[in-house]
């Protein structure tokens, strides 16, 4: 049940987040382009990171590149509003899994997943209780295209860094990274964007075309 006391638990959009991080900091917060299973559905939770590269042969060790180690190296004891972002190496269009690798998600109960590459099996995917959101979907393995390589380190997902203990909110417009921080403000000042905006809608209807017209308007 959505909190209406909360934001973080509903009530705010991607676009106001993002306005309100743009009052607070200076850099690139938001993740554009992204595709998922349920695109109605929003992702929200605290992040926990594997960051992936580019396959090498020469230096791959199965047991040290191994996803399910990372994985439970990444989550906490304590899952509950966990999500999982991973990185693309650089290689968008490369899957970093599908619904079995996934199925751990579904399993230890975390919020989702976030990524700048691309998944598999968004049939399966879309009835698991974890929320995805990635570039898109594919159906080649990505097995011998990237590899894992460590957890709980800053990765970069579509141009914007994500630390550990980020928060991350995704809803079908975009992602958006938080700082830690700044959470608790900025979705603060989400919540009041989003009151100035229903004020401004009011003034809007109200408005005089002629008196815009000759004297312009207060909107920029």
């Amino acid at each position: 049940m959505t909190d209406l006391n909360d934001p973080r638990k509903g009530g705010v959009s991607s676009a106001s987040l993002t306005d309100a991080l743009g009052r607070l900091s200076t850099h690139r917060v938001h993740v554009l382009d992204l595709v998922s299973p349920t695109p109605g559905r929003v992702l929200r939770g605290r992040a926990v990171t594997i960051r992936f590269v580019p396959f090498r042969q020469d230096v791959f060790d199965a047991h040290v590149n191994s996803f399910a180690r990372l994985f439970y190296e990444a989550v906490p004891a304590d899952p509950e509003e966990i999500v999982l972002v991973l990185d693309s190496g650089g290689q968008p269009d490369i899957s970093v899994g599908g619904g079995t690798k996934f199925s751990r998600l579904q399993n230890r109960k975390l919020a989702g997943l976030l990524t700048d590459g691309r998944l598999r099996d968004f049939g399966e995917l879309e009835r698991y209780e974890p929320v995805f959101y990635c570039s898109g979907e594919t159906v080649k393995a990505g097995t011998a295209d990237l590899m894992p390589i460590a957890a709980n380190v800053p990765v970069v997902v579509g141009g914007v860094t994500v630390f550990p203990g980020d928060f991350v909110y995704a809803d079908a417009a975009a992602a958006v990274i938080i700082p830690s921080r700044l959470v608790d403000e900025a979705f603060q000042l989400a919540a009041k964007i989003e009151l100035e905006d229903v004020a401004f809608l009011t003034r809007i209807r109200a408005e005089n075309p002629e008196e815009i017209r000759v004297r312009g308007s207060w909107e920029t």
